[in-house]
């Protein structure tokens, strides 16, 4: 009973395995579509929709120079008027101002016979102020000393000046430049002549007091156009100005 019973339970579950279904053996169909649409009445057909067309690339046009503006003649012969006038005017009143402060103002021309620094006349006479005076080849103390006064009270000429200093001279030309501190305004001489007759008076017929020699200094005490008074070691007397050296021909002192 039991083996009858399996086997009909295998025999119908290969019935069911071996029996296909019919929808799955009938081919799938698609639905007939109509050939046109009726549109309800009153409803127009649209038409079909269609890409609309790239537009090309728009290519920005060269834009013509525009012509030089040509100024109005009228208005340019006004503005070159307005100009030269205003010119005009400026250079009036430049020259009214310069006429008016001008002569107040002018420098007038430095002369050559004066010193730039003093306005002192050049060449003129000084005495050496101390025992010792270093004469340099230039203005100024990074100069060279080219030579050195020994003698106090000797005379010298001052030919040029440069802010402090002053270029001196003795009697036979040497020298250079010596700051002014060294230098003294009171005046000397000295004695050219072999021997120098002094006089008591500035005649020639006069009494000589005494003579004296070459290179010795004297003291300025007066001057006349042809003679000067001198004093050397406390005595006075006059003195021809061609015996002597550090006064000019005509100088007076008083």
């Amino acid at each position: 009973m039991a083996g009858i019973l399996r086997a009909w339970l295998w025999g119908g579950i290969l019935a069911a395995a071996t029996a296909a279904p019919l929808w799955a053996e009938a081919p799938l169909r698609p639905m007939p579509r109509p050939a046109t649409l009726a549109l309800p009445e009153g409803v127009a057909a649209a038409a079909p929709a269609t890409a609309p067309r790239p537009r090309p690339a728009e290519t920005p046009s060269l834009a013509a120079p525009k012509p030089p503006v040509q100024p109005d003649a009228a208005a340019a012969a006004v503005a070159a008027a307005t100009v030269g006038a205003a010119a005009g005017a400026n250079v009036a009143a430049t020259g009214a101002a310069t006429g008016a402060s001008g002569p107040a103002t002018a420098t007038p021309p430095r002369d050559p016979n004066r010193g730039s620094v003093t306005n002192l006349p050049l060449p003129r006479y000084v005495s050496l102020k101390g025992n010792e005076g270093n004469a340099r080849r230039g203005p100024g103390r990074t100069h060279r000393i080219d030579w050195v006064f020994t003698r106090a009270g000797m005379p010298l000429r001052i030919t040029a000046e440069y802010e402090h200093w002053r270029r001196v001279e003795d009697a036979e030309g040497a020298g250079g430049w010596v700051h002014y501190a060294l230098l003294s305004g009171v005046r000397s001489v000295l004695i050219a002549s072999e021997l120098a007759d002094v006089h008591s008076r500035p005649e020639d017929g006069s009494a000589v007091e005494f003579r004296a020699e070459r290179n010795v200094v004297g003291w300025v005490q007066e001057c006349r156009p042809d003679w000067c008074r001198i004093s050397i070691n406390g005595e006075r007397g006059w003195v021809r100005k061609s015996d002597l050296w550090g006064v000019e021909p005509g100088e007076t002192i008083e």
